[in-house]
């Protein structure tokens, strides 16, 4: 029972995480999204594709080797080639891959303006090479640890 009660904890954790609430915001947002864009093409687009077809039922070619009287309305409207619901399809897709394109774009461009550039600081340096045994001390020190030669201002230079 002890392992449920670990497992439930890290799950609880893992949903709260900001990162998952944020994709599950996302996949809602694009539901909706999605919704509205096929709306747009199957009631505004697919009308307008379909009227390009000519005489009889437009959007869609018969089959010729069909015999269309012989079948009721319902089976006669899946023994077509539906090319208008097709290039509806298509042109959903293109819409939604354009949107999504255009809002990663404009999330990498404000992220990258908000991170500030960092300019390399050059840092005072600490340590400084004795003159007589060419170790590395401390740069304060008068004395070398090493080879116990006393340094001052001039040996240094």
């Amino acid at each position: 029972m002890e392992e449920k009660k670990g497992l439930i904890k890290e799950f609880k954790e893992f949903i709260m995480r900001g990162n998952v609430m944020d994709l599950a915001v996302g996949v809602i947002i694009g539901g909706a999204f999605g919704a509205i864009v096929t709306g747009l093409v199957d009631n505004i687009i697919q009308p307008l594709i379909n009227s390009i077809g000519g005489a009889g039922v437009a959007g869609v070619i018969k089959l010729p080797w069909v015999d269309y009287s012989a079948v009721d309305e319902e089976t006669a409207a899946t023994l077509v080639i539906n090319y208008g619901a097709f290039i509806s399809a298509i042109i959903n897709f293109l819409i939604i891959a354009l949107v999504i394109f255009l809002m990663v774009k404009a999330i990498n461009k404000a992220s990258s303006l908000g991170k500030k550039k960092e300019e390399e600081v050059e840092e005072e340096p600490t340590t400084k090479v004795c003159p007589f045994c060419k170790s590395e001390i401390a740069i304060d020190a008068t004395r070398c640890p090493h080879c116990t030669s006393e340094i001052d201002e001039e040996t240094e230079e």
